[in-house]
């Protein structure tokens, strides 16, 4: 058997990963490991109708700037959110369709604030970038280009209204601030969360120093992230290979499967982080700790109703 044993002194793999798993990390071990780590993942339950609202408005805001210019109008932003309407969580079909008027109402009023000649740098953008500990990459729903310099813009469609901590503490969009100022060699400081239902825009300039912070957080939850990556390796045995991550779709067949079984001290060093947000866990199922901290909540009950 051909093994490959490690150099001394070589360079650690740099842990690749998006904010999305970084924040995983840190929300509850156990879902890192189940959405991460184990193969076959276990089954999902059933998707959720607040995730369909928010990805429909995505898709159809995206699709609106690949229009032709002549075409840019509210009621194309319409047509796109309709004929893409993810149906995915609702109660029924009339909860659906009401949802839709209201979706139809967000991104065609959103729209009619833009200056559709005014073309973004880029929608749905991939950016990425690298330390020496971490290769951090994620999509952004819209790059402005503002004077000299670009923004970083984030649509929100939940509930809750947002403030500018929102915008100062997220280690996402500051992740993309600093990989698109590098992929584009121009200065990237300003992200702002765009809030569909109410039209506010929540804007935070960082300073180079806000950045450097954030990104050496992001380093310290790779570290710990990779460290639990190899134990779990070591233990229980690579999983099979798969393709570079990628943000899930947003209707997709769920596996079928239960949580692979683990030794006990996998189960310790993926210890559950019991609490509210366990009721909206796609896991819940597979969790007693999450069953047990809070309800159980119906694929609908996010929506603003």
């Amino acid at each position: 058997m051909n093994t490959q044993l490690p150099l001394e002194g070589m360079p650690r793999r740099l842990y690749s990963c998006t904010p999305s798993r970084l924040n995983a990390w840190l929300d509850c071990r156990r879902r890192y490991r189940f959405t991460y780590l184990d193969r076959p993942q276990p089954s999902k339950g059933p998707a959720w109708a607040h995730n369909s609202v928010g990805a429909s408005v995505h898709n159809a805001l995206a699709g609106w700037w690949r229009e032709p210019y002549e075409r840019r109008t509210p009621l194309t932003a319409a047509v796109l959110l309709t004929n893409g309407w993810i149906t995915e969580g609702f109660r029924d079909a009339e909860q659906s369709g009401r949802w839709l008027g209201r979706a139809r109402d967000l991104v065609s009023g959103y729209v009619a604030t833009l200056d559709p000649s005014d073309d973004p740098v880029g929608v749905e953008r991939t950016v990425a970038t690298r330390t020496k500990v971490v290769a951090l990459s994620g999509r952004i729903d819209r790059l402005d280009r503002r004077g000299d310099e670009l923004v970083v813009v984030d649509y929100k469609t939940g509930r809750r209204p947002l403030t500018q901590d929102d915008a100062r503490s997220s280690l996402a969009l500051a992740a993309y601030a600093i990989a698109a100022s590098t992929m584009m060699r121009t200065p990237c400081r300003t992200v702002e969360l765009h809030h569909l239902p109410t039209g506010e825009i929540v804007q935070w300039r960082h300073t180079e120093e806000s950045l450097t912070r954030h990104l050496r957080r992001a380093e310290e939850i790779a570290s710990e992230a990779a460290e639990a990556d190899e134990r779990y390796r070591d233990v229980v045995g690579a999983p099979p290979r798969r393709p570079a991550e990628r943000p899930p779709a947003a209707s997709t067949t769920r596996p079928t499967t239960g949580p692979a079984a683990v030794p006990p001290e996998v189960d310790e060093m993926f210890a559950p982080t019991p609490g509210p947000i366990c009721s909206w866990c796609d896991f819940r199922r597979h969790c007693p700790e999450g069953q047990a901290a809070g309800p159980e909540r119906r694929p609908w009950d996010g929506l603003a109703d």
